[in-house]
């Protein structure tokens, strides 16, 4: 490969510069049965009842998986450095579902290990997408 081919790939994820994208990739996220990405209102005790329900466990501790300590979460500096600056490290990138989620949110499909605070495993995710 390129290196010219690898500085494109790691640029910032076009989500993160073009609001139309996003918007189009987090709403989707939002309607898909299978991500439900949310609660759009962090109080909505619903959305915490029915993702307890699809993990099977308590409402207590699906809020305790958020997008914040999601494996896909991605807040490494390079990618800070994408993110708008009224931001304030609230918000980070979502390597499964392509689009700038909050920090307080999660999505049905939330898996443990993160979130990614290192460029080396921010450009290894981005890498992968090939």
């Amino acid at each position: 490969m390129s290196w010219e081919i690898i500085l494109k790939e790691l640029a910032c994820p076009r989500a993160t510069q073009d609001l139309k994208l996003n918007t189009k990739n987090r709403d989707a996220a939002i309607k898909a049965e299978h991500i439900r990405y949310g609660p759009l209102n962090l109080s909505d005790e619903s959305y915490w009842e029915d993702a307890a329900k699809h993990w099977k466990t308590s409402p207590e501790v699906a809020k305790k998986s958020k997008c914040s300590n999601c494996i896909a979460f991605d807040i490494s500096p390079r990618m800070q450095k994408c993110m708008p600056l009224e931001s304030d490290k609230e918000l980070g990138y979502c390597w499964m579902h392509d689009f700038k989620c909050h920090k307080d949110r999660t999505c049905f499909t939330w898996a443990k290990g993160g979130p990614i605070t290192d460029d080396k495993t921010s450009k290894q995710n981005q890498m992968k997408r090939g």
